[in-house]
Parts: C-alpha cells; structure tokens; sequence
C-alpha cells in the first residue's frame, strides 16, 4: 500500500513552509499534492522559470466575465511554494487538487478579488482557547512558525485538528465539495501506483482526506452536476502588502515581511539579525541606532519573551524593545512599514501567459522605461523629450481605458503645459482592469481608442464630448479625433445652453495652444473652436441674465475662463467681439452685481476700458441710488479675490473708500459681511499695503536688487527666458 503523508500547514506561514521542506526531504515522495485549484496545475511549470519571483499570484478569472476572478497568491515563505519548487527541483510531479476555479467561480460574488481560507470555525482561536492563550496568532506561530520540525509538527497538527472538527458543526456545501474533490485527486494519485504520496494541505483538511477514506460513489455524487465556465489562469506579480491582513485578503497575514526574514533566519540569531536591519534602516532615514542599541534591544526582546512566557521573542516582543530602546514613535512607525510589512514586489516572465492587451502593456511600459510598482511613486515628464512623451501617451491612453495606474498632480503640472507631474502606484486590482478592457482591442492603442470612441458615441452633454477629445489629443489617438470634432460640431448647433459651450473653450484652447508640444495634428480643432466663440459672443448676454447668487459665482468663473481661453490662443475676438459681449453685460440692469463686477474687470485687465472708465462705472456701481448689497457683490466681482488693482490705483481705492464711508448705519450693518469676505481673500501683504493707503501713509516699496546690474548676465538669463515662452529672440 501506498505511504500518503498528509502535511497540514497554515497559508503563509513560514514554520509550516521549512517543516514541509524538511519533511519533502526526508519522504521524497513520487508525487506531491498541493491543495490548489485543479485548472492551475498547467501554470505551475512556470515555478521552474528563474524569472518568476515570489510574492505573485496566479489570476483565474471567467473568460467572458472578468470582473469573476480569483487572486491566489504566494509568498517565499508560502508553504505551497516551497513545495512546487522542491518537487521541480527534485523533478517530481505536482498535482493541484482543490475545487477547480471553473467551478467555483461560477457562482462567486463579482469582484471577488482574494481566494480565502475556508472552514465552518477558526481552528486557530479553538486549539489557542484550549490552550488557555486568547491571541490564536500569537499561539500559532510559538507552536509552529517559530519551530519548522518536520513530521513532529504535521503529527500534532493532524491530531490537534480532528479534535476540532470532531467537535464542530458541518462545513458548507463549498466547503464538502472541495475536499470531495481533493479526495478524487488522491485516488487518482493511488490507482497511478505512487509509492510515496506527499500532500501538502490547509491543516483544517487533514482529517477529511486521513485513511480510510470514504466510498468514490459518494463523493462523484457531491461533485456531480455542479456548472462551469471557462476560466483563464495567468501569473501576476503580488507584494508584501497585499498579504497583509489590512489590504483586505481574506488569507493574509498581518506582518508578511517579518514572516519572509522569520522563514530566512529562524531561531535564535534572527531576533538579532533582524534588529541589524532595524538599525541600518533607521540610519539610513537619518535616525539613530548604534551597536548598544542593538544589543540593548536584542536583551530586551529576550527578557520580554520570558516575561511573557512566551518560548521566544515574537513580533510583539521585537516591536516593543525596538520602541523602547532604538526608535520611538517616528522610528517605529517606519519600522513597521518597512520591515513588517515589507515592500517586496514580484516578477513574471514576460513569455508567461497573459491576455494580448496586458502583453502590449508590459512592451510599452518596458520602452517607456516606466516599472510598475506598489509603492507610491512622483514622476516628473518632460512632454519636450521623446521619452517624458512617451510615458505621457501610455498613461493617457490607459487613462482613457480607465486603468488608474496614474493620476495628474494639481498644482505641479498639467496636462496643457510642456511638463506633467504624475502619481504612479499599481494594484494587483489593476490587472484585473486590464483584463476587462481587453474587448477593446489586442493592444493598448486600439483599446483605447475603441473606448474613447464608445465613450464619445454614448455622451449626452457636449462638456462629456470635449473630455473624450482632449483625451484623445492626450492619449495621441489621431484615429479619434476626426469623429470625435464632428460630434462636437453636430453637437454645438443643436445644444441650446451656452453655459455648456462656454465650458469647452478651456479645453480646446489648451489642446490647440499646446498641441505643437505634443506633436499633434490639430488643424480640425481650429474650425471647432471658432464656430463655439461664435456661439459664446452670440449666447453670453442672455446667459448672464437673472442669475441666482449661486449661479452668478459659477458665472463670474465662466466669463474669465472665456477671455484665458481667447488669449490662450490669441484669437481675434478677444479684441473686439468679446469686450463689446462685456461691455454690455457690465450694464445691464438686469444682470447680477457679481457678474457686472467681474465683467468690470476683465475690460480693465484687458485694456479695452482706461481708467476714466471704469472709474466712472464703479462710481455709479457705488451711487447712494444702487442699493448697498448690490454695490458690494459689484466690489466683490470686481476684485477678484485680489487687492492688486487697488494698491495700484489709488483713485478706485478712494472711490470704495467714500462709498463705504457714506454707508447708512443698517446698510453698513448689511454690507459688511460681503466686504469681510471680498477683503479678507486678498494675500496679507496687499491688506497692508492698502492699509497704509487708507492711512495716508507712503506704502513700503519691496527691496530692489542694487543698482549694479551685471547686463550679460542679465542677457543671459532672458536668452533662457525667451526660450522658455517660446518669444523669438
């Protein structure tokens, strides 16, 4: 009869993986038996492949539904993991035994994006609870993780866990047809004639597949009728922090990266050993730790295990001597970041299994020299460079696909100028991602055009257009824009709300203005936009008619988003057609004061009203005829949100000046409010400047450079000034 030996581990635990080698070792089995999906045994051949580094995962996911998936991942110190590798370097053959995923993805939630441990009760907490210990993870790795014996520790395992079953209620229906299924395996392994049977498990399973096993009959009857679909399995790479319990995988562990130096360095020098990379980390993060503080901490540890009770420093020990003797509050924090947790990221061979569109992907990221990673990481791209152009068009492009891999910084960059500023991190999720938008198309750029075109075909809202468009002239989808532009010119003619053409100038300026940065061809574009500001100077004045405050302040924004749009691309009716729109709406009755104000203003910035002018509009905007809240909201709308304008004009700073000097008792009770807000938005610096104003006191001049000027120097410097504006020289 065969020898079957069944070595119960716990997932990721680094004492079950050494005591599976050790016991492997000392069996040398003729066949190994992983609990592991059955449809994943074609992807183990890869484990032999040099270029496959754990932490990854094997990705099953439904053909035609890939949002039902499975992430199955391993780490080094993953028992299953060792197995395959010893069995592949011993060139004896693996077979996964577990529920294939073509079954057990059939009726799983969607987005079930982790492969959890099952079982009807937490052995650990039961076998902790009888041990009288209240931490079952803590219990766990003093009797097993911390030892790695060998067939000692799978014995007590097995004898620890029919205890537990015996006393427990019936596992789900799930559950049962899983171990029917390890139980057909393990026919199938003896009618084959092996002599040595080795089968590495989930402790829980022991008892179910223990001699003498049930009839056949009965578990064909379990398995039998249970639907299926069709599954693909690839290898994705995995990292330390998605083992964590904190990222949400149901069969994680909380501290991956102690665990993969535990299952390096066990016994008693690996509490040192770990302390030494405690310290090299801390100083190389500008903190200090010296030989005392590893011997002190190292005592420590050891004294505090005895405390305890404990048979050898664990995690809690280490963290507590390392806070109480080498790191503090900051340190400890990094520590647990970078060596609890870890940031181990794995790889896959390039040649290994994937879908089309994440091989395309993988091409462009390796020719943009642009690594995924776990960790969150700032790129600075340089659209001006081939390379910084590159990696903006595979970010845009698989922006348009909706794979978040990146995000665009505010405020460092935009995607306008000649520099972007992005967020890069990659989730093991985003692969999932991929997967689902590989309907689109075999390679990145059809994909996502193919998107963009679909998204442009189900828009609604021409501001929904524009962004398809400026995605597209992002993403370099020439092959998109054409039929997106006669969209949006279909769309214009008929859509009757200005407010939604006015907001699709800003877009289209930034797309014609810096097109030539990015290599675009936008000749179309052109025509667009002048048939929009052709509607705009046609639609603006009814627009700003009867506005709520509310709708008023999204107007104020509007109108100067209009005159940046027309500078932005020098177009002729910022000089003409556009302050004749302005004019009007700055005297109309009918419009709100905010928009009247605001309106003001930009004719003053533009140059077409002088002073005089605008002087004289104020000082009707400020009459004892015009009630005061309709002054003030004229004040707010025309500063603006800076005081620039007054501490340069002193004759419009003394006409507010006297208006609000002339204020009634209740009006000033009234206005003052709406001046507190439209003042103290200006910048502290021009507050007191106008202070001083007001004061009749001489405002103080900003120091100047000296009077001994170096003009080649200064030459010098516009040259690179000239060039940087794009200003002939």
């Amino acid at each position: 009869m065969a020898d079957v030996q069944l070595l119960g581990i716990r997932h990721h635990g680094p004492g079950s993986a050494r005591s599976v080698l050790r016991a492997l070792q000392a069996l040398q089995p003729t066949v190994v038996l992983v609990e592991l999906p059955a449809d994943c045994e074609s992807a183990l051949k890869w484990v032999a492949d040099a270029h496959l580094r754990p932490p990854v995962a094997l990705l099953g996911h439904v053909v035609d539904q890939p949002h039902r998936a499975a992430f199955l991942p391993f780490a080094e110190f993953s028992p299953e993991w060792q197995a395959f590798v010893w069995a592949f370097e011993h060139d004896v053959p693996v077979r996964a035994m577990d529920l294939p995923l073509a079954q057990s993805l059939v009726e799983s939630r969607e987005d079930q994006f982790e492969f959890a441990a099952d079982g009807p009760v937490d052995p650990l907490a039961e076998l902790a609870r009888a041990a009288g210990d209240p931490d079952p993870e803590r219990w766990w790795d003093d009797v097993i993780e911390h030892r790695g014996d060998g067939m000692p520790a799978f014995d007590a395992v097995a004898s620890a866990m029919r205890a537990v079953r015996d006393g427990s209620s019936p596992g789900s229906a799930r559950e049962a047809q899983r171990e029917a299924h390890m139980r057909k395996v393990l026919r199938a392994a003896l009618s084959e004639g092996h002599e040595r049977i080795a089968v590495v498990c989930g402790a829980w399973h022991v008892p179910a597949l223990e001699h003498p096993l049930p009839p056949a009959s009965a578990d064909r009857a379990t398995l039998a009728g249970l639907p299926k679909a069709k599954v693909a399995v690839s290898w994705v790479p995995w990292t330390h922090r998605r083992l964590a319990v904190a990222s949400g995988y149901g069969a994680g562990v909380r501290s991956p990266g102690w665990y993969a130096h535990v299952f390096r360095h066990p016994g008693p020098s690996g509490v040192s050993r770990w302390f030494v990379h405690a310290a090299r980390l801390l100083r190389d993060r500008g903190m200090s730790a010296s030989p005392d503080h590893l011997i002190a901490a190292t005592r420590a540890a050891g004294a505090l295990a005895a405390l305890r009770e404990r048979p050898r420093p664990g995690l809690s020990e280490v963290l507590d001597a390392a806070d109480a003797v080498m790191a503090g509050a900051a340190g400890l924090a990094l520590i647990e970041r970078e060596l609890v947790v870890g940031d181990a990221i794995g790889e896959v061979p390039d040649h290994a299994p994937q879908v089309p569109l994440a091989r395309d992907l993988a091409a462009q990221q390796r020719r943009a020299r642009l690594k995924p990673t776990a960790d969150p990481i700032t790129v600075e791209l340089d659209l001006r460079t081939p390379t910084g152009r590159a990696r903006s068009v595979l970010l845009h492009r698989l922006g348009a696909l909706e794979v978040p891999w990146g995000q665009v910084e505010e405020g460092r960059g935009s995607s306008g100028t000649f520099r972007e500023t992005w967020s890069l991190r990659w989730e093991p999720e985003l692969t999932i991602r991929v997967i689902e938008r590989s309907a689109h198309g075999t390679t990145l750029r059809a994909a996502a055009a193919h998107r963009l075109i679909e998204r442009a075909d189900g828009a609604t809202a021409l501001a929904d257009l524009i962004r398809v468009l400026e995605l597209a002239l992002l993403a370099d989808l020439a092959e998109v824009v054409v039929p997106v532009v006669q969209q949006v010119q279909q769309h214009a003619a008929l859509d009757p709300d200005v407010v939604q053409v006015i907001d699709t100038l800003g877009p289209l300026a930034r797309a014609l203005r810096y097109g030539d940065v990015r290599g675009t061809d936008v000749p179309a574009l052109r025509q667009v936009f002048d048939g929009l500001v052709v509607r705009v100077v046609a639609g603006t004045v009814m627009a700003c008619r009867s506005l709520a405050p509310d709708a008023a302040a999204a107007m104020v924004e509007r109108l100067a988003s209009v005159q940046a749009a027309l500078a932005l691309v020098d177009h002729p009716a910022r000089r003409a057609e556009w302050p004749a729109v302005l004019s009007l709406v700055s005297e109309r009755s009918d419009v709100h004061g905010l928009v009247q104000g605001r309106a003001t203003r930009l004719l003053h910035d533009g140059g077409t009203w002088n002073r005089a002018r605008v002087s004289a509009r104020l000082s009707r905007a400020l009459s004892v005829g015009t009630p005061p809240v309709v002054g003030a909201a004229f004040v707010e709308g025309f500063l603006a949100g800076s005081g620039t304008v007054l501490v340069h004009d002193r004759e419009l700073l003394d006409l507010i000046d006297d208006w609000v000097s002339a204020l009634a008792p209740d009006a000033f009770v009234g206005t003052a409010p709406l001046l507190r807000r439209t003042f103290g938005a200006f910048e502290p610096a021009e507050r007191r400047q106008l202070g001083l104003l007001l004061d009749d006191q001489v405002p103080t001049a900003a120091a100047g450079f000296g009077a001994d000027l170096d003009a080649q120097r200064a030459a010098a410097a516009l040259v690179t000034v000239r060039h940087m504006l794009g200003v002939p020289q």
